[in-house]
């Protein structure tokens, strides 16, 4: 496969939900996802490959090289943020498609069987934007979440996953792949590489990362006749809320933790009514664990004296925690070696992000790798990476896989210790 086989396919599939800001809009089981995966089970039928589709509508290309024996698995996932950008996902499944496509070429031309076969994976709503918890086909997979309690999940609409997947076609029934290791690569989202001059990174860890489902909850009344000292306004108790968010960063060192309120919702949403109920999630993450704890618990006691001072109820559940996973140290090692034959620069470098890997590192030896990103952007129309570190990415995951299908990084690879203190 070509370097402009790849560049064209990909820029294809940036049309399916395309902005007029040159990002695209394609969630979760909507009809421009439906377009895109439509487009990946044409690629996959083109190349003679099986095509499977699983309970909570993962996508699996299947190439066969030894009967009856697991899958390396490359991919990552095609479902966009709202108003997201071209690159996010999609090109890490797209990378896979055409490496894939290319290791099938090498594997007939020189006859040599690999150890494993080969699988191309788009997972099911990683982004979360339409359906809350992200990161939801790769954890349902590595059973890491409960597929039926997930099919349940609805969006703002009501419409749950299970009839959003039935809708365009794609709630499978189709029996999952056994899988022997997992790669994925990825724009960064960050601007370390960019800033460092260099074209690949080697994930070695990620972030510790907690959610705040907050639900602030009122009176109901007149925006014009309640008196002010009559109100119980849960937007306001809920915006002071959004702010402690914020400013709880500041009670630590520089960029030890982010935090931020990304969805807000409130009832009845009335412009004559003050609101009486208000929905948000807060999201923390730190390299610390304990940054993280000691956030929260500055958040719960300052939430509970806005409850007191507002004369209202405010409820909190912690909930999509994932702890800090470590990624195996062979592999960090094999993607080093790939880079230096191909003469990339590349570094070693966590990711503050949650991707698809870090659901699969729990149950089978995983690499990630980041191409850069232009400006650090990601999550919006703005967010861009050069077609020619794109290509490179391509030939790096696959000289990564290829060696991972002749045993590199097999179950007796040294995994990481997700419990472990992260030395630097």
């Amino acid at each position: 496969m070509s370097a402009a086989s790849f560049l064209t396919d990909f820029h294809h599939v940036a049309t399916f939900g395309a902005t007029d800001n040159n990002g695209v809009e394609r969630q979760a089981a909507t009809a421009e996802d439906k377009l895109s995966r439509d487009w990946f089970a044409e690629f996959a039928a083109r190349h003679g490959w099986e095509v499977r589709v699983d309970g909570i509508g993962n996508m699996f290309a299947l190439i066969d090289f030894v009967p009856g024996a697991p899958y390396v698995m490359l991919g990552s996932h095609l479902d966009s943020q709202p108003l997201g950008g071209r690159f996010d996902g999609a090109y890490g499944v797209l990378a896979a498609l055409h490496a894939a496509a290319e290791i099938a070429e090498r594997v007939a031309a020189e006859g040599k069987v690999p150890v494993h076969n080969l699988a191309v994976v788009n997972w099911f709503n990683e982004e979360g934007g339409r359906f809350a918890p992200s990161i939801m086909g790769s954890s349902v997979f590595a059973g890491l979440m409960d597929e039926t309690e997930m099919l349940q999940v609805a969006d703002l609409g009501g419409v749950t996953v299970a009839q959003a997947l039935e809708a365009i076609g794609y709630l499978g029934s189709d029996q999952r792949p056994d899988v022997a290791g997992y790669a994925e690569i990825h724009i960064e989202q960050g601007r370390i590489l960019e800033r460092e001059g260099l074209t690949l990174g080697a994930v070695d860890y990620s972030w510790h990362t907690q959610k705040l489902d907050i639900e602030v909850l009122g009176e109901q009344s007149h925006t014009g006749a309640t008196a002010m000292a009559d109100r119980h306004d849960a937007l306001v108790a809920a915006s002071k809320v959004v702010l402690l968010v914020h400013d709880v960063t500041r009670k630590f060192a520089a960029e030890a933790l982010v935090s931020s309120v990304g969805r807000l919702t409130l009832e009845p949403n009335s412009p004559i009514v003050v609101a009486r109920r208000v929905h948000l999630v807060a999201d923390l993450r730190s390299a610390s664990p304990q940054v993280v704890a000691e956030a929260r618990g500055s958040l719960m006691a300052d939430i509970a004296q806005i409850a007191r001072d507002h004369d209202i109820r405010i409820n909190v559940n912690d909930f999509d925690i994932r702890e800090i996973q470590y990624y195996p140290q062979d592999g960090l090692e094999l993607t080093e070696k790939v880079a230096a034959n191909l003469g990339l620069g590349v570094r070693r470098i966590r990711t503050m992000a949650g991707h698809d890997s870090v659901a699969m590192n729990r149950i089978v030896p995983t690499v990630m790798m980041f191409i850069p990103s232009v400006d650090g952007v990601s999550h919006c129309e703005r967010e861009f990476t050069t077609d020619a570190d794109m290509v490179s990415g391509v030939a790096a995951l696959t000289g990564v896989a290829w060696k991972m299908i002749h045993g590199a990084l097999a179950e007796t690879s040294s995994q990481p210790d997700s419990t472990k203190a992260f030395a630097s």
